[in-house]
């Protein structure tokens, strides 16, 4: 029931009855009625932005994983990065140096990946430009990637040629002399045991009783086995590569075969006194670039320093030649 309101009239000194014309009633249920669609759309208004819908909260779900594996790539290919500019400080400064490679330029090492054309296909999307800048990174450290890779496949084969030549050089005396009693007569102006007259001697001479074993002092290809009874007697050549030859000469017997590979160390022949030789020895002689030198610096490799000096020493007297 609608509560009844009064008011004080002065003229006529009494209370009487509030009446409310239809008209105000109309104008305030009116304004209720606004006001109480006001709020609602108020209300629905609040409600739709700051309350999602399952499909908003989905979308939000995968945006938030999308930046996070984005963030994650970025770290990544940080590290790798990181490990990527090691191997190339690596490369440059201790690889390519011990194998006396040419250093790869930096505009190589940097690379091209493409043009810009190459990223519209990622262009129009959510996060565009985050997917294109790590693909970017992505591509540069391919090309880098690519570049070292052939570096390494370059290095391989300088190792493996490195490899081959320290096992194929000359390196050891060519018969067992540990205690450096076999050296007679060294390399350079000696006096000949036939003529009697100094002559250039090319190789060294090593004094052992005749069937004495004779080893190759380097990896190689036996080259020409001559036997004779003049010059150098039975003699093998072994050519190891690299420009260099090894000659035995003045043997008894020669175990070796044309075009047999043999390894450093590996038994030759024995020591005899074929050819102009006055008494058993090895004639042991090295040849470089068709040049013979002195065989005295490649016996490195079964010398300690205090040996290898003595061996220069006896190598050095003015001694006859055997041959």
């Amino acid at each position: 029931m609608a509560k009844v309101k009064y008011f004080y009239n002065p003229h006529k000194l009494s209370f009487e009855k509030v009446r409310t014309s239809i008209f105000t009633k109309l104008l305030r249920v009116f304004g209720f009625i606004s006001a109480s669609v006001v709020a609602g759309g108020l209300f629905l208004i609040i409600a739709y932005t700051s309350i999602d819908s399952p499909k908003e909260k989905q979308l939000k779900r995968e945006i938030r994983n999308y930046q996070l594996q984005i963030d994650l790539m970025n770290k990544k290919v940080g590290q790798l990065a990181v490990v990527l500019d090691e191997l190339q400080e690596k490369d440059a400064n201790i690889y390519r140096a011990i194998f006396e490679a040419d250093p790869i330029p930096g505009s190589v090492r940097q690379g091209g990946f493409g043009g810009v054309e190459k990223y519209k296909h990622l262009e129009g999307y959510l996060g565009s430009e985050d997917i294109i800048a790590v693909q970017k990174k992505i591509d540069l450290m391919s090309s880098q990637v690519y570049v070292q890779s052939k570096s390494f496949d370059e290095l391989a084969k300088l190792a493996s040629k490195k490899t081959e030549f320290i096992a194929s050089i000359p390196a050891i005396q060519p018969i067992s002399n540990k205690k450096l009693r076999s050296m007679a007569s060294g390399f350079g102006y000696r006096l000949h045991p036939v003529y009697k007259t100094h002559k250039m001697h090319t190789g060294i001479d090593f004094t052992a009783p005749t069937g004495t074993p004779i080893y190759a002092t380097g990896n190689g290809t036996v080259g020409d086995v001559e036997l004779g009874h003049r010059g150098y007697g039975n003699h093998v050549v072994i050519n190891h590569g690299f420009g260099y030859q090894t000659l035995y000469a003045h043997m008894k017997k020669v175990v070796a075969k044309p075009g047999k590979k043999v390894k450093r160390g590996e038994l030759i022949g024995y020591i005899g006194s074929t050819g102009t030789s006055t008494a058993p020895h090895l004639h042991y002689e090295v040849i470089k670039n068709g040049k013979k030198i002195n065989p005295i610096n490649y016996f490195f490799n079964d010398l300690s320093p205090q040996e290898y000096e003595q061996v220069r020493e006896i190598a050095s007297r003015p001694t006859q030649s055997f041959d």
